[in-house]
C-alpha cells in the first residue's frame, strides 16, 4: 500500500512513537515539573486557622502560625515558591495596612523565611485587599488616582522587602509602578529583591473566586479603567516592554488559559522569564466540572497546565500546585524530564 508521498505512509508511521507510556515520555516536547509552579497562599489574622474557600475546593485562608504547613509541603514536593495574599485586620481609604511592618503578609514572610530559608517567597503588591472601597489604588474625586497610588505601592513593596520577601509582585496595573518600586527598593539597599510585574493583567470575569477568598471585590464600579481590555493583544506587548524598561525581572500574563495567544506572543517578544497565572476561575471551573463527573479533573488540570507551558510560560502560578506535585511524585517518582 502506498500514498504516493515520498517518506509518507506506510514508511512513516507516526503512531510508532505513541505506542507505550515510556516511549511517549521519551519524546514528550513539553513538561510541567513541580519546579515550574508557584503556590498562592491566602493569609489572614488569627491563630490556628485553616479556613476553606467555598468557591475553590482545596484552597484555604491560613493564619500566620499555620501558613508554614502548606509551604513546607510545597517545598518538600519540589515546588520552589509561594505567593502571598493578605487579608488585613482592618481597611481604610488608602489601604495603610498594606505597608504596616507587622501586617499579616509581613508576619507571614518572616515566618516562612525563618523555617524555609531557601523557599522563594513572593508577595502580591496591591491595595485592593486593604482599601475600604476595594480598588487597587487611592481615590481622588471618585476615580482611582494613578500617580497618588504609586508612593503607597512602593511603601508596601518596601515593607515586604524588609520582612524578607525574595520577589515583590505589583498587581495593581497603575502606570509607572514598576519603575517607582524599583527605585524605592534600590535606594533602600534592596538591590537583590526581584520584581515580578503583572504586566498583562486583563479585566477578566475569571477572578470571582479570588475576590471571595481575598475579600477584595470593589465596592463600586469595576477595574476596567486600569486592567486591560480582554480584546487586546498588541497592548499586552507594549505593557511588557514598558515594565521591562522600568526594571521588571519577570513579567506575567493573567489569566492564563483564555490568553494562551498572548502568552505565546509575549514569549516571542521578550527575553525576560514569562509567568502565567492560572487564576481562581480557571481552577474553580475544572474543580466543579470534576466534582460533577463531567471531566476527569486530574487529567484536565494536567492538560491545562501543559497548554500554558506549551504556549511559552516559564512559570505558572496555580492553586493546583500541591495536587500536581503530589501526582508527579506518585507517578514519576520526582524524576527529571
Amino acid at each position: 500500500m502506498t500514498t504516493g508521498w515520498p517518506g509518507g505512509f506506510p514508511q512513516r508511521r507516526m503512531r510508532r512513537l505513541r505506542r507505550t507510556e515510556t516511549i511517549r515520555r521519551m519524546v514528550r516536547e513539553t513538561w510541567v515539573r513541580p519546579d515550574h509552579l508557584i503556590l498562592p497562599l491566602f493569609v489572614r489574622p488569627g491563630r490556628g486557622i485553616q479556613e476553606p474557600v467555598p468557591s475553590m475546593p482545596g484552597v484555604f485562608r491560613w493564619s500566620v502560625d499555620r501558613v508554614v504547613e502548606p509551604a513546607r509541603e510545597a517545598w518538600e514536593l519540589g515546588v520552589p515558591a509561594v505567593i502571598l495574599f493578605g487579608l488585613p485586620e482592618r481597611k481604610d481609604d488608602e489601604g495603610s495596612e498594606a505597608w504596616r511592618e507587622d501586617g499579616v503578609v509581613q508576619q507571614a514572610v518572616r515566618a516562612l523565611k525563618e523555617v524555609l530559608p531557601e523557599l522563594v517567597v513572593i508577595t502580591d503588591v496591591c491595595l485592593c485587599e486593604y482599601t475600604s472601597h476595594g480598588h487597587c489604588g487611592v481615590l481622588e474625586g471618585g476615580e482611582v488616582a494613578n500617580d497618588a497610588s504609586l508612593e503607597r505601592l512602593a511603601r508596601a513593596a518596601l515593607s515586604h522587602a524588609r520582612a524578607g520577601a525574595d520577589w515583590v509582585a505589583p498587581s495593581d496595573m497603575m502606570d509607572g509602578r514598576v519603575g517607582v518600586i524599583r527605585r524605592a527598593l534600590d535606594e533602600a539597599g534592596f538591590h537583590e529583591v526581584s520584581i515580578l510585574a503583572y504586566s498583562a493583567k486583563y479585566a477578566s470575569a475569571f477572578y470571582g473566586p479570588f475576590r471571595e477568598a481575598a475579600d477584595s471585590a470593589p465596592a463600586f464600579g469595576d477595574r476596567r479603567g486600569y486592567q486591560m481590555d480582554p480584546a487586546n493583544a498588541r497592548e499586552a506587548l507594549l505593557e511588557v516592554e514598558l515594565d521591562g524598561a522600568e526594571g521588571a525581572d519577570l513579567v506575567m500574563v493573567k489569566p492564563a488559559l483564555p490568553y494562551l495567544d498572548v502568552i505565546h506572543q509575549v514569549r516571542q517578544r521578550t527575553t525576560l522569564p514569562v509567568v502565567a497565572y492560572q487564576v481562581s476561575g480557571e481552577y474553580a471551573m475544572l474543580r466543579a466540572a470534576g466534582r460533577l463527573g463531567w471531566l476527569d479533573e486530574v487529567q484536565a488540570m494536567r492538560e491545562s497546565l501543559t497548554a500554558i507551558r506549551r504556549a511559552g510560560a516559564d512559570l505558572i502560578i496555580t492553586y493546583a500546585a500541591l495536587e500536581y506535585a503530589r501526582a508527579w511524585r506518585r507517578e514519576l517518582g520526582g524524576g527529571e524530564a
